[in-house]
């Protein structure tokens, strides 16, 4: 049997490579894919405490969570189109403002 701590410390992993990636990148695809690392980490610990509590809990709560993950999905690809639309890239420095 694997312990938590094993867990937690693969969700710390995952979290700072998603927020490293967010701190130091430009480009809106890498801040999409390194939110959804974050949240992979989050539902990992979840699914870990859930696992050592013996409920049901937070493997609910991280079924929630992967469906808001879609929808954040989807609404972060309308948003890389329109960057791309209008400034021809998807550099986030070069978008001041979202206009017509």
């Amino acid at each position: 049997m694997v312990p938590v701590q094993y867990y937690l410390l693969l969700s710390a992993g995952l979290f700072c490579v998603g927020l490293f990636g967010i701190l130091t990148r430009r480009n809106a695809l890498v801040f999409l894919m390194s939110v959804e690392i974050m949240l992979t980490a989050a539902n990992i610990n979840f699914v870990a405490f859930s696992f050592q509590h013996g409920n049901l809990t937070g493997q609910v709560f991280s079924l929630f969570t992967i469906a808001l993950a879609a929808a954040e999905v989807a609404v972060g690809i309308g948003i890389v189109l329109v960057l791309y639309r209008n400034f021809r890239g998807v550099d986030v420095t070069e978008a001041a403002t979202m206009r017509w």
